[in-house]
């Protein structure tokens, strides 16, 4: 799949929160509250939370760069729980901002701001 069917530049950047649940479902399917387990756990602290993660899926739903999913993934029967995807434009996204992000990284070492010890 080629990120150049979709125009990503209306998307960037993305909030820390956006990226980050689009990073989560970059692994695949996920209901709500395993990936605020799995964007928490990686955080190190609590960055999402119940309120926070529902408004941000939402807006990421109204954008096309997710999808909720119309049946349960297989072995998961739980009706309560809704399950997300990474749209095509989600992904397509996505790789645009960690490529926008990795440029950053980029010129903070070149300017000695990473790797550098205080």
């Amino acid at each position: 799949m080629s990120t150049d069917r979709f125009r990503t530049e209306p998307f960037l950047p993305l909030t820390p929160v956006a990226f980050e649940i689009l990073l989560a479902l970059a692994e695949g399917e996920q209901h709500g509250y395993r990936i605020m387990q799995d964007v928490n756990g990686r955080a190190g602290s609590p960055l999402l939370h119940a309120g926070t993660l529902y408004r941000a899926l939402a807006r990421l739903l109204e954008q096309a760069l997710i999808e909720e999913l119309d049946e349960r993934p297989t072995g998961r029967d739980d009706e309560r729980r809704r399950y997300y995807r990474l749209s095509e434009r989600g992904r397509a996204v996505a790789v645009a901002e960690a490529q926008r992000l990795a440029g950053q990284l980029a010129t903070a070492r070149a300017r000695r701001l990473v790797g550098v010890l205080p």
